[in-house]
This record gives structure tokens, C-alpha cells and sequence, in this order.
């Protein structure tokens, strides 16, 4: 006796019965979209390392920009809605989660959390709409995991700052309207709107990349970049505005590792029932099976443990160390479940026909950006034991 296989592997668990009406709705018009406007295309983007720019005003249209802030044009939705965004969006690519994190929780959320009224209603309502698209300028060649070895310098000149450094791979730098940058002052790390088109301010895409192919990743340099003080995040003092920033972002990725897990998943699980070895489909065998079940039962956690930090955040109860649990274990976890598919699928599975290896190899870079699964750990290990053991 046979049954049929499952259409979506987080029905094991009935994950959908802890989302509330809303929330699904949300979630399931994000995946209409992708159905329509990515998937088709996204073998190809990935392919020829193409980020389709044209998609930023429908996504402004969609409400997913910015879609956790409220007011200047934002959507205003619950933090479990935008992770399930999230989670839609990397299910079709990680690049797309990645333009819509950056863009909402890095160049919107520092504008929205630390910048004047000014700035908000300068750069928002623009950005919210993807008219215009943002970046976030932290991490540099010689310092990603300690930011505040920085060497991105602002020095006051009169009224005016002079800023002067570069920033290493930054997504959307190579397009973005405007870039949100951390610099060393001589009061402490300060943030600054640098636009597009400021004199000394130039970007360099980086090529050759084996992963995130379907976002633009660059890097940032400034030579002499004169700046108004208007121009300064006023309130973000030190590096608690980058970082409270990162922990914005880390929430979509704890989110977005399961879409991508879950994508992987179901692409196994519906060629394993069409692909037939030893007169019977390969889902039948033991082997096959355990594998399958394995990973949904992995998938289940992680997409449980990310709707009970959603629902924390909700509740403005969520800690830094409860996201680097979510980070370090969803990634950890997605990974090895779209490597693990990617067998399933044979020689088949390094085609860009199935998604599973091109998840795997975004997820390279989602493993080690916006924290380390090194550094994620040690977050973890402090709150254990109370000993910091970064040094």
C-alpha cells in the first residue's frame, strides 16, 4: 500500500497550525510572487551571476521592504510575518533574501533606528518602495568578526566630516542610492549616508564568486569623501548601532535558512518519486527514506525554533544570544540538509535544473556572513558560562 508524498515537508509537523491567519496569508502571497517572477529565472540569473534590479519596485509593491518597520511608507507587519517573507524568499534564492535583509534591516532599520527625522523622511519612503536601494558598509578586507578594529576613518573638518577607507563585501554596494557607513571618529564608531555620486565615494563589484552568483556583492571605497554633519546617524554612538543593526538581520537569515532547507527538501522528495531504479522509485527504498526523514525532522526543529524567536521578538523579550542560537543552528542545520539532498538527486543533483547544490553553495555564504558559526558559538558560550572567550 502506498500514500502520497508529502507537498510540503513542514506538513509533518503542521507547522502552518501555529501561524495565525494573517501570517499565512503573508507568507503564501510572497510565494506567489516567486513563483511567478523568480523561479522561472532564477537557473539562469544564478548561471550568468545576474541580480534582476528591475524586481526592487514589485518587491517595494509586495510590502516586503522595510516590511517590519512602521511608518514612512513601511508595512508595519509583525516579526513572524517578515520572517516568513524571509523564509519564501530564500526558499527561491538566498540572493533575494539577502537584497531584501540589506535593504530592510541594514540601510532601512539604521535609518529608522538611529538616523534623524530628516534622514527617515529623505531615505525611507524611497527605499521602502525600491525606488531607491541601500547597502551597509561594516565589514572591511582585514576585519569582518572585530568591527572594531576598523579602519574606516571620519576626521571633523569645520562643519564638515572627511571620510576616508573601503568596505568588503557588501551586498547591493554596487547599486545602491545610498550606503549606510561605520567609520572610527575620534569620539568612537559613528555611522554616516553616504550617497551615490559623492565625490571620492566609488564601488568595484566582486566577480568570480561560487555563491550568492544571483546578488551583487562589492566593495566600497572612500578617497577624501566630504560629508555635511547632516550626513551623520545622530544618535547611533559606538558599535551598539552596527551591531543592533546585525541582529535585525540575523533574525531573517534564521528564518531564510529554512526556506532554503525546506526548498531542498521538497526537491528531493519529488524526484525521488519519479526517478526509478531496480523497477521502483528510489523514494521506496530504506536508504532513501532515512535520509528524507532525517532531514524533515531537522527541518522541523529549526522552523519551530524560528517561530518561537519570532514570537519573542513580538513580545520585545528577545535576547542577542537567542538569535545566535537560531543563526548558528538553522544555517548549521540547512546546509548540511541541502547537501544531503543534493545526493538524493545523483549526477542530476549538480544540474541548476534542482535547487538543492545551488542552495548548498549559497549557503556557504550564509554560514560565514552576519556572524561565523565560530563567533555565533562563542555568544553562546558566554551566555552559558558567563566567561567572554573571544580572545
Amino acid at each position: 500500500m502506498s500514500g502520497m508524498p508529502l507537498k510540503d515537508p513542514l506538513d509533518l509537523l503542521d507547522i502552518d497550525s501555529v501561524l495565525t491567519d494573517e501570517e499565512r496569508e503573508i507568507q503564501a502571497t510572497v510565494a506567489r510572487f516567486l513563483a511567478d517572477r523568480v523561479r522561472p529565472h532564477i537557473g539562469e540569473w544564478f548561471e550568468n551571476a545576474h541580480f534582476a534590479r528591475e524586481l526592487a519596485p514589485e518587491l517595494g509593491k509586495l510590502g516586503v521592504l522595510g516590511m517590519h518597520l512602521e511608518g514612512y511608507g513601511c508595512a508595519g507587519t509583525n516579526a513572524v510575518s517578515y520572517g516568513l517573507a524571509c523564509l519564501e524568499l530564500e526558499a527561491a534564492d538566498s540572493g533575494f533574501r539577502s537584497f531584501v535583509s540589506v535593504q530592510g534591516s541594514l540601510s532601512m532599520f539604521s535609518i529608522w533606528k538611529w538616523g534623524s527625522e530628516e534622514q527617515k523622511q529623505e531615505w525611507l519612503p524611497r527605499l521602502a518602495a525600491g525606488e531607491a536601494i541601500g547597502c551597509f558598509g561594516l565589514t572591511e578586507p582585514d576585519f569582518g568578526s572585530n568591527p572594531s578594529g576598523m579602519r574606516t576613518r571620519a576626521v571633523r573638518d569645520g562643519d564638515d566630516w572627511i571620510l576616508n577607507g573601503s568596505k568588503m563585501w557588501i551586498t547591493n554596494g554596487g547599486i545602491a542610492d545610498v550606503a549606510t557607513v561605520w567609520a572610527q571618529t575620534e569620539d568612537g564608531i559613528r555611522g554616516f549616508l553616504v550617497p551615490r555620486g559623492t565625490a571620492g565615494f566609488t564601488t568595484q563589484d566582486i566577480k568570480q564568486k561560487m555563491s550568492l552568483r544571483a546578488s551583487i556583492t562589492s566593495e566600497l571605497y572612500f578617497d577624501d569623501v566630504r560629508l555635511p554633519d547632516s550626513a551623520r546617524l545622530p544618535l547611533a554612538e559606538g558599535l551598539r548601532g552596527p551591531l543592533s543593526c546585525l541582529n535585525e538581520a540575523r533574525f531573517g537569515i534564521l528564518f531564510g535558512a529554512v526556506g532554503a532547507a525546506r526548498d531542498s527538501i521538497q526537491a528531493a522528495i519529488d524526484y525521488a518519486d519519479t526517478r526509478v531504479q531496480f523497477d521502483r522509485p528510489i523514494s521506496a527504498f530504506q536508504l532513501t527514506q532515512k535520509k528524507l526523514a532525517d532531514m524533515t525532522v531537522s527541518l522541523g526543529g529549526a522552523a519551530l525554533l524560528a517561530v518561537h524567536l519570532g514570537r519573542l521578538k513580538d513580545q520585545h523579550r528577545i535576547r542577542p544570544e537567542q538569535i545566535s542560537v537560531g543563526k548558528l543552528n538553522n544555517v548549521r542545520e540547512a546546509i548540511a540538509i541541502a547537501r544531503e539532498c543534493r545526493t538524493v538527486l545523483g549526477a542530476n543533483g549538480i544540474s541548476l535544473e534542482y535547487s538543492p547544490l545551488r542552495h548548498a553553495n549559497n549557503l556557504e555564504s550564509v554560514l560565514t556572513y552576519e556572524g561565523t558559526g565560530e563567533m555565533h558559538t562563542l555568544v553562546v558560550g558566554q551566555a552559558i558560562t558567563g566567561y567572554p572567550a573571544f580572545r
